[in-house]
């Protein structure tokens, strides 16, 4: 079954509209429209990002067999992004494994495995921080699906906590692309994560990803309110 079949949850458009209402706002503001008289303010998402897999056309058919389409478990937040229904096994050194690794899509260019530390201990590799594509120099392993197996020569990567944001965003808080920020977490484990990696594209909504290890350590899924901060 072709992803392009499957309709976007209502609840994902009705977050788009918002989000396009919201720039609305904002260039009217910025274009000095006296209806625009309500300020544009963030709508600021912490999510954690388990770990996964992102695929490419060729690994795709190996693992899942000729002709093989990726089919929608869970839409993500951003629009069009999924976590599918294909799971795969991640094998390292000395045959360490970490099974149901699941895949998101849609498909990418180059395939690449997002893991955490405590992850990559389990799995016995060590793992560098990098933001997600920059995969240059960083360890390979084994990855098993139900059809074939393939070994990435590289691709494994702890993924530089960061934050999507829309033009309109980074010109509320003042941001530019690339630029490092902090995020504070309100929770009974107040924290402050440094190096949060500003990540400026069109058609996207403001969230930021953390990995398993950040979201437990600060106590996310309680937390009481989050802020970005210069």
């Amino acid at each position: 079954m072709s992803t392009m079949n499957i309709p976007m949850p209502r609840e994902q458009l009705e977050r788009v509209v918002r989000q396009v209402v919201r720039e609305g706002f904002a260039a009217g503001l910025q274009a000095g429209q006296p209806q625009m008289a309500i300020a544009y303010e963030p709508n600021l998402v912490v999510n954690i990002s388990a770990r996964h897999m992102h695929i490419c056309r060729q690994h795709l058919e190996t693992l899942f067999g000729p002709g093989a389409e990726l089919t929608v478990y869970r839409w993500l937040y951003q629009p069009g992004e999924f976590a599918a229904e294909q799971t795969v096994t991640i094998i390292g050194p000395r045959r360490r494994m970490i099974d149901n690794v699941r895949i998101l899509g849609p498909l990418r260019d180059n395939s690449q495995v997002e893991l955490s530390l405590t992850d990559s201990v389990a799995l016995g590799v060590d793992i560098p921080v990098r933001p997600s594509g920059k995969i240059d120099g960083t360890p390979g392993c084994v990855i098993m699906g139900p059809n074939g197996v393939i070994e990435l020569p590289s691709g494994v990567i702890r993924a530089e906590r960061h934050v999507h944001m829309n033009p309109a965003d980074a010109k509320a808080y003042g941001f530019t692309d690339r630029q490092y920020v902090r995020l504070r977490v309100d929770s009974d484990c107040k924290t402050t994560f440094e190096k949060v990696l500003v990540r400026v594209s069109p058609n996207v909504l403001l969230e930021v990803h953390i990995d398993t290890d950040e979201g437990n350590a600060c106590n996310l899924v309680n937390a009481s309110g989050v802020e970005l901060m210069a």
